[in-house]
């Protein structure tokens, strides 16, 4: 099966999530499928069996407990491939960094203008009092 066949599908790229996070159980891998995707234990496990024979998982016993982990080797085929493609996003996420990095500075130079603008507001307002 192809990686993104495998990929495609989101209860897979989902299990993948988890198992990112570290090393889980298929027990706690069916619990957290189970609740969010509504399926059954078994098709929790065939979805892991395809993560595994298509190399994205391996899996260890322990006792009588399994272990899934992911496999670096095939997301970095997909990274491989994706390379191409990264120019088409990676000026825009520039431009989107350099414009958040803009809007931060001007809002940490904001409240010190808004501060000065209290103070003249408030020697306006002192001067109005005081006048006769």
């Amino acid at each position: 099966m192809h990686a993104f066949d495998v990929l495609g599908d989101p209860v897979r790229r989902r299990i993948l999530e988890l198992l990112a996070e570290g090393e889980r159980t298929s027990g706690a891998v069916s619990e957290v499928i189970r609740a969010e995707f509504g399926i059954s234990q078994p098709a929790v496990s065939q979805h892991l069996r395809v993560l595994r024979e298509s190399g994205f998982t391996s899996v260890r016993a322990e006792g009588t407990r399994r272990l899934y982990a992911v496999e670096a080797a095939p997301l970095a085929e997909v990274d491989r491939w994706l390379e191409r493609f990264r120019g088409f996003w990676e000026q825009r996420l520039d431009a989107l960094g350099t414009e958040l990095a803009r809007g931060k500075r001007e809002r940490r130079r904001r409240p010190a203008q808004d501060d000065t603008n209290d103070k003249n507001d408030a020697n306006d307002a002192n001067d109005k009092e005081e006048r006769p």
